[in-house]
């Protein structure tokens, strides 16, 4: 075990000894503290200390070199034999605090990134848990403090939004109390604002709203490729995050194949795109690189369009705003999946089949296996899509049709 002075100069240049796949280097000036180098280059900080009668070697809260220095390593040093002094374990004392947020990006990391609504579950964490309890420690957030929360969300959000966020919050408590010997989540039954027959959303837009949208969107100042994912949306009958994520490689010709990895049902959907659809997807962003990007983008192609929050409350101001000049009643709330909803009618309107439109909305009809051929019902579902176009095209259109007849009008009774 090699002993010196360790330098800032010395940590830069260390390598392991000659047939060592790994190297300690004991610091003279603090006793137990060792930068660990392995042979193909990784440094790290190690304190070893004697706890219960046995050598244990710490590396947690040491970090690596260069991004702990030297000083910073020799403080937290210090700060482990204070521990030991005090009669307290050193990995207990130096360890991270476990606060709310820390635990939540731990059970992202562990559990979350594997789930299909994971990072959905991770951004309505940080936007509406964060800022209250992100650095409070998780020991201490107690039934009240979640309960003023589930308050302020459903003041501002609505109780559904408060309810999703309770169960985003209950998984990642539940799972840390899996992993821990003395927490216990402090959620109980009866936190919940809605029943769950309530849950279930039935919000369909009336035509009107669906010409008070697409107006907003021509006026709303929203990113350049917000108009067209939302369209998209209601043309395609696809969940948010599925528009969101359109990709040039997942398109041949007038086929959107959305693949399974990022489908509810965790097969292939693909989606005839209308003349209508495909006249959203647009131009090749300038200044991507490669051969393919994000339709939807507010970055070149290079990520899917993401800002959903932002971009709505403009659209509805706009919207706000159209009605109120025209002296109607404000749009009752809506949400960018209602329009997933207001397709499925559309389509029940202009007599499409139901299994057809069911098979549009990618739901598995009874009996068919998982291994059904992809390609199944195409030219059914093209149908369905053509019909549903034909029919938002006669909403929106036929507004603007009365709009102009009725300035006519008036502008002939104003000469007369």
């Amino acid at each position: 075990m090699p002993r010196r002075a360790l330098t800032d100069r010395f940590c830069a240049h260390a390598k392991a000894r000659d047939g060592e796949a790994q190297t300690d280097y004991f610091d003279e000036e603090r006793p137990g503290l060792a930068l660990r180098v392995t042979k193909a280059g990784t440094k790290s900080w190690t304190y070893y200390f004697t706890w219960g009668g046995k050598r244990v070697r710490m590396t947690q809260g040491l970090g690596t070199y260069p991004a702990t220095s030297l000083a910073r390593a020799r403080t937290l040093a210090d700060q482990a034999r204070a521990a030991l002094e005090k009669g307290k374990d050193p990995r207990t004392a130096l360890a991270k605090p476990e606060t709310f947020k820390a635990i939540c990006e731990e059970w992202y990391e562990r559990e979350g990134k594997a789930l299909r609504t994971g990072e959905d579950r991770k951004a309505t964490l940080e936007r509406l848990a964060y800022p209250t309890l992100g650095d409070r420690s998780i020991n201490e957030v107690g039934r009240r403090d979640i309960i003023r929360l589930l308050d302020r969300i459903e003041d501002e959000s609505g109780a559904v939004m408060a309810d999703q966020t309770l169960a985003f919050m209950r998984r990642v408590f539940n799972w840390h109390a899996n992993r821990s010997d003395d927490f216990r989540s402090p959620i109980v039954r009866g936190m919940a604002r809605t029943k769950p027959k309530a849950r279930a959303r039935k919000r369909i837009l009336a035509d009107d709203e669906i010409r008070d949208v697409w107006a907003g969107l021509a006026a709303a100042e929203v990113p350049t490729c917000y108009p067209a994912f939302v369209k998209m949306l209601l043309l395609t009958a696809t969940r948010r995050n599925e528009g969101a994520n359109m990709h040039t490689s997942e398109l041949e010709g007038d086929l959107w194949t959305i693949p399974g990895e990022r489908y509810k049902t965790k097969l292939d959907h693909v989606i005839p795109l209308t003349p209508q659809a495909l006249a959203l997807i647009g131009e090749k962003p300038y200044g991507v690189n490669g051969n393919s990007w994000f339709v939807f983008s507010t970055t070149h192609g290079i990520k899917g369009f993401s800002g959903f929050s932002k971009a709505k409350r403009e659209l509805d101001k706009e919207i706000a705003k159209r009605r109120e000049a025209e002296s109607r009643e404000p749009m009752p709330r809506w949400t960018l999946h209602d329009l997933r909803r207001t397709a499925r009618s559309l389509m029940s309107r202009a007599k499409v089949p139901t299994d057809h439109a069911e098979r549009v909305l990618g739901h598995v009809i009874g009996g068919v296996s998982e291994t059904y051929d992809r390609y199944e019902y195409l030219d059914e579902k093209r149908e369905a899509l053509t019909q549903l176009a034909r029919l938002v095209d006669f909403i929106v259109h036929r507004r603007v049709i009365s709009v102009t007849l009725r300035r006519v009008n008036r502008e002939a009774e104003s000469t007369a």
